[in-house]
């Protein structure tokens, strides 16, 4: 067909998110807190004033381009470092390479893309040369620099946050795709504008997703009688069949969402739970993980205050684990509802973290002779079990007998709230710490 003839040659075959990557700060999209007219970073690039930087934001929102920029505008040798590919060898060899430059009079700006996967020795090796200035370092990372990059490098480096871009952004974008000869401008192109605004919506602030996905659309769009490509709803919803949410599993936005469900939840707010826990779903977590999570929740906040928590808990692991996604989503919900609305009690969770900081802190105490095993004769001459009150054999069912180490005595782990269930274990339990606390026998 016509319209693929403009595609033969290896510019027009490149993905269109290469092809309209902008040349200069006036092309680029978004970032506006940054770039923007009289703005700290644009003013660092006009001036030539450029030190090592970290950019730190979500994939697909310009941080690789922001750099080429940057390097285009300084005049500076552009080196693109993988941490994949590269090990300590080839780190050195770009450092001296790049140190000969320098003494030639030419700059090397050293991208190093997802900068967080390279390990510490492949860290250290940059240091040197950036305290010598032979590299502008420019890292890119979607991870929180502050866990993820030495102490060492990140202090001689300025961190700029780099934010999703917003929708308006997107359809911009977007529109320039249909425009821009580089783009798709030189076809005859037929897209409603709520479409670019339902690709724009779907991108969650990626440009490349909304161009990939805007590239997709077109590609199977359909021909009518006057040789435009149509892009109609249902090709688009084929284009769209799922929704990419920012999401990694293993990464920085894993923990924000499994946190913000565990605050939801523990402040009692089952419509944000839902919420988050949907996120986590849609986002490909394993359904597993999250009830493990539900599960943890039910005896860290919940606890005694509602018992039936963890059994509820546990249930949906069970029924999660037996059907899978999509149909486990309810099970998941209804766990997430019912320790949302459940009464809370941290008591548990206090008690666990006292007797471990008692254990660490303190030395292995002994186990009290009265409640030691004594299996044989010659324990039992050293006074193994010597004292021991079988509880069943008492009238209250309970003996005013030491059961911890000597120097813990009447220590207290765990203090239940008034919460729920764990009111009435409460009144017991001071009913049963008074009538331990009387004379002893």
């Amino acid at each position: 067909m016509e319209q693929l003839s403009l595609f033969d040659n290896r510019e027009r075959t490149a993905p269109l998110a290469s092809r309209l990557r902008p040349d200069n700060l006036d092309e680029y999209v978004g970032q506006q807190h940054l770039i923007g007219q009289g703005k700290i970073l644009r003013q660092l690039i006009e001036k030539d004033q450029i030190s090592s930087m970290i950019f730190w934001g979500p994939p697909g929102v310009g941080k690789t381009t922001l750099a080429r920029i940057i390097a285009k505008q300084t005049k500076a040798e552009f080196v693109e470092f993988s941490a994949v590919t590269s090990g300590i060898k080839e780190v050195k060899e770009v450092m001296n390479q790049a140190e000969a430059n320098r003494k030639m009079g030419i700059r090397t700006l050293l991208f190093a893309d997802e900068i967080h996967r390279f390990n510490k020795a492949q860290q250290d090796a940059f240091l040197p040369f950036v305290e010598k200035g032979s590299i502008i370092l420019v890292g890119a990372t979607t991870e929180n620099p502050s866990f993820e990059i030495n102490s060492a490098l990140l202090s001689r480096c300025k961190v700029f946050i780099l934010k999703a871009l917003e929708e308006e952004d997107l359809v911009k974008l977007l529109r320039h795709a249909l425009e821009s000869p580089k783009g798709l401008g030189n076809m005859q192109i037929a897209i409603e504008e709520s479409h670019l605004s339902a690709i724009a919506r779907f991108a969650n602030g990626d440009a490349r997703t909304a161009l990939n996905t805007l590239e997709m659309a077109v590609f199977n769009g359909r021909m009518n009688e006057d040789a435009v490509l149509c892009v109609d709803e249902e090709v688009l919803s084929e284009c769209m069949n799922r929704r990419s949410l920012l999401y990694d599993k293993n990464g920085e936005e894993h923990y924000n969402l499994i946190s913000a469900l565990h605050k939801s939840m523990r402040n009692s707010d089952p419509d944000a739970a839902v919420y988050w826990m949907y996120r986590m779903l849609d986002g490909g977590e394993d359904p597993l993980y999250i009830a493990r999570r539900l599960v943890r929740f039910a005896s860290e906040d919940v606890g005694m205050a509602d018992s039936n928590a963890l059994q509820v808990a546990v249930a949906v692991y069970q029924a999660c684990h037996f059907l899978g996604m999509p149909e486990c989503d309810v099970h998941l919900a209804h766990a997430v509802v019912y320790l949302s609305m459940a009464p809370k009690s941290n008591a548990l969770y206090r008690a666990c973290g006292e007797c471990k900081e008692d254990i660490r802190s303190m030395p292995a105490q002994p186990v009290p002779l009265q409640i030691c095993n004594a299996p044989t004769n010659l324990m039992k001459e050293m006074d193994y079990g010597k004292g021991y009150i079988y509880a069943h054999d008492t009238e209250e069912k309970m003996a005013r007998m030491q059961c911890l180490p000597e120097t813990l005595k009447d220590r207290h782990y765990y203090e239940p709230t008034d919460e729920g269930q764990e009111k009435q274990i409460k009144e017991r339990l001071e009913r049963i710490r008074e009538w331990k606390a009387e004379r002893e026998s």
